[in-house]
């Protein structure tokens, strides 16, 4: 689903137009990432939670010549769905 089909769903969901709804859910996200960028966890309680998770830095390697090279250390985004929405996708 691309973002201007979600927004027309959650439009056509909540009565509102299809530009607060879009400036709603960009607001939204934009929210989230401001947090997890702080270091703070989001709960949406029946959703699930976003959280940052620290990746430590490790050698890779290139495969058109299988020479090593160094991949930094990074902190990744991390969503884990509740489990209420792992039963709703379950069960369709």
């Amino acid at each position: 689903m691309k973002k201007s089909e979600f927004v027309t769903l959650v439009a056509d969901k909540t009565g509102l137009s299809k530009k607060d709804t879009e400036k709603t859910i960009d607001a939204v996200f934009t929210a989230i990432g401001d947090a997890l960028a702080s270091g703070d966890k989001v709960q949406i309680s029946g959703f699930g939670s976003f959280e940052t998770k620290q990746r430590a830095a490790r050698t890779g390697h290139n495969p058109r010549t299988g020479e090593e090279i160094p991949i930094a250390a990074a902190t990744m985004p991390v969503f884990k769905p509740s489990k209420t929405l792992k039963d709703k996708v379950d069960a369709e």
